[in-house]
């Protein structure tokens, strides 16, 4: 019998821990630090950011960490196993998508219809390439 669960967060290895923290917040409200903490050997540093809503991320730093894939479009990502992006529903696509390129983001794939009837999506790169699905449902 399954069991409840809710998603909790998102974690996501970066370069640069100080910068990526800097663009969730200014660009997606990701300004509560909920926690931090560091593993001096193991040269890995992290913080737990969340939203006014709740949505969580995790940033997690590792020294000598290096990107092994690059990608230009969504279905580029789908030749490589497991976790290619994370989406955030947003209220109006096209305002999202326009505030996220005019931050930094490098856009993917602009918006558009989404198989859901009424629904639309779009995509952009944060700025170290990390691929993020906005996701506009449709009217209720």
């Amino acid at each position: 019998m399954p069991f409840p669960v809710r998603f909790h967060h998102v974690g996501l290895s970066v370069a640069d821990l100080d910068a990526q923290r800097r663009w969730y917040a200014d660009a997606l409200g990701f300004t509560e630090v909920v926690e931090e903490f560091e593993v001096p050997e193991a040269g890995v540093r992290t913080a737990v950011l969340r939203t006014a809503d709740g949505t969580r991320i995790e940033l997690i730093e590792r020294a000598g960490s290096a990107r092994t894939e690059t990608f230009t479009d969504p279905m580029d990502v789908l030749r490589a196993q497991g976790y290619g992006h994370w989406a955030l529903e947003v209220g109006d696509l096209d305002d999202a998508f326009a505030r996220l390129t005019g931050a930094g983001a490098e856009p993917v794939w602009p918006p558009a219809d989404a198989v859901q009837p009424g629904a639309r999506f779009g995509y952009v790169k944060d700025p170290e390439g990390n691929l993020i699905e906005l996701i506009q449902p449709a009217a209720s």
